[in-house]
């Protein structure tokens, strides 16, 4: 049974000492009123009316009890009417700035099933792996992926982004699991050429950065899908967002590698200018973001 409406039921009767006046009021029969009533005391173990012939009257644990309800009610009420009025006044063109691959593999079904519940918010979305001026630019949020240095800007984390070391099993098999990052052949590095590979101390990372900067051989990309492309066809290896290879690896056609020196987890955030006084159409998009992808993502059941 719904506790929001036992506990309705119970305020109800409570403000006009009633079960005929308190079903009249929530357009109820008597009888349903009070198996909310009791199905409310049953569920808090105490007794909350004395009943009589003639009137109810709250107990003491009724009466402290009646104080909680109403401020559960009220907030309730709050948030009902809060997300009611955004998705209301949510209208006009948001402008949204995103990284390509991971735009192209998981952001239309959340901009479909946004505008599914805000119709009336139109959205220009460009798609750009460079860090773009959300302000001189004109862009309401961006999403970005990394470590984010302080700024003026205001950073929401919207999902955790692991980078992964993966091959194809058939070049795991030619070449062998290596154990320790020292093994990795510096002229089978697939990288990714917007990567900061100065970023961190990790031993994993220090040999990827002396690949990056020495393999004059190799294949270098600014897209991660190309690589893992080259990847699943047994060019190489790469280190990857789970975003991009997480069905590569579900499918079995990526294997990870050396995961006791994974990386440290970076995040995908909005950017957006401001805190306060958001638009109702940013306000609504960066709530509906928040919680679409789930957590862990989706990405990551593999």
């Amino acid at each position: 049974m719904d506790r929001l409406e036992t506990m309705k039921a119970f305020v109800t009767v409570a403000e006009l000492g009633s079960f005929t006046k308190a079903a009249e009021k929530l357009a109820t029969s008597n009888q349903l009123v009070s198996k909310y009533v009791s199905q409310f005391e049953e569920q808090l173990g105490v007794r909350l009316f004395n009943r009589t012939t003639r009137r109810v009257h709250l107990t003491q644990e009724g009466e402290q009890c009646l104080q909680h309800a109403i401020h559960i009610l009220d907030s309730v009420h709050d948030m009902e009417n809060h997300f009611g009025e955004i998705q209301k006044a949510a209208k006009g063109l948001l402008h949204i700035s995103a990284p390509v691959s991971f735009s192209t593999l998981h952001l239309a079904p959340l901009i479909r099933d946004f505008k599914k519940q805000y119709p009336e918010v139109g959205v220009n979305l460009e798609l750009s792996d460079r860090k773009v001026d959300v302000i001189e630019e004109g862009f309401d949020v961006t999403l970005r992926i990394g470590h984010l240095k302080s700024s003026s800007l205001i950073a929401k984390k919207i999902a955790p982004v692991r980078l992964v070391l993966c091959a194809a099993p058939s070049y795991i098999e030619k070449y062998g699991a290596p154990t320790h990052p020292k093994e990795l052949n510096n002229s089978h590095f697939l990288h990714y050429s917007y990567m900061d590979y100065s970023a961190s101390e990790n031993p994993l990372m220090k040999v990827l950065r002396a690949s990056s900067q020495s393999n004059q051989s190799g294949l270098a990309a600014n897209n991660g899908e190309m690589l893992m492309a080259a990847a699943i066809a047994g060019e190489g290896y790469i280190l990857q967002p789970t975003f991009i290879v997480g069905e590569a690896l579900k499918q079995g056609n990526l294997k990870t590698m050396l995961n006791d020196f994974e990386l440290e987890t970076m995040g995908l955030y909005a950017v957006y200018p401001h805190r306060k006084l958001l638009a109702p159409k940013l306000r609504a998009f960066i709530d509906f973001i928040s919680s679409y992808f789930g957590d862990p993502p989706y990405w990551d059941h593999y």
